[in-house]
């Protein structure tokens, strides 16, 4: 895990150094889709920056998202939009997997990761741990292998993580942006004061 970190670290260092004067390196990497949960076209737009070995996030996944769901989400009165905001190379490396799913399985494997985190972020060899959770996921060898080391992939992580360091501040996962603005919690009870006026105006 500690070359992951190193990893990590060494990227990051890199493209500040290259990039602090324009937003992002997306103009370098290829652009990434967003990941959205629920209708793209709901008027509320939350958007989550989360890193995938956060105890705090895999909390959130558990307890709040499931509410917001079945509040917000499931009804069409707000659109989640999932960010990577990777806090060590073991998330980055993830989130680099995660996005070589088809689609359709990105969220149910975002959802697994967060799950199972103690077993393949904390139970051993991560790598290893990530890899049998691809498996899982329905994801060749071949295809891991690949993904695992995509630097292309890599900067569209990091830029993304740039990105939401540089337009919400943001210091550390998970952090909840409702319609541009931070929200002061990540319970429900935080969000749903956020959201029961903007719900009533749409």
């Amino acid at each position: 895990m500690s070359r992951m970190l190193t990893s990590l670290a060494a990227s990051l260092a890199l493209m500040l150094a290259v990039s602090l004067p324009a937003a992002t390196r997306a103009a370098d990497a290829p652009a990434a889709a967003e990941h959205v949960l629920g209708n793209a076209e709901a008027p509320i737009t939350i958007i989550e920056y989360a890193s995938l070995t956060c105890p705090h996030c895999a909390e959130f996944d558990k307890t709040v998202l499931p509410q917001l769901k079945t509040a917000y989400i499931d009804t069409g009165k707000a659109k989640l939009v999932y960010r990577d905001f990777p806090l060590d190379g073991v998330a980055l490396k993830a989130s680099m997997i995660a996005r070589c799913l088809p689609s359709e399985r990105y969220f149910p494997f975002i959802d697994a990761l967060f799950k199972q985190q103690s077993n393949w972020a904390y139970g051993g060899d991560p790598k290893v741990g990530l890899q049998r959770m691809a498996r899982l996921a329905g994801m060749s060898q071949d295809t891991f292998d690949k993904c695992f080391d995509d630097k292309q992939l890599e900067d569209q992580v990091l830029a993304e993580r740039l990105e939401g360091s540089r337009q919400f501040n943001i210091q550390g996962t998970p952090t909840l942006i409702v319609n541009g603005k931070a929200s002061e919690g990540n319970g429900f009870e935080d969000l749903d004061k956020m959201l029961k006026p903007l719900a009533a105006k749409s």
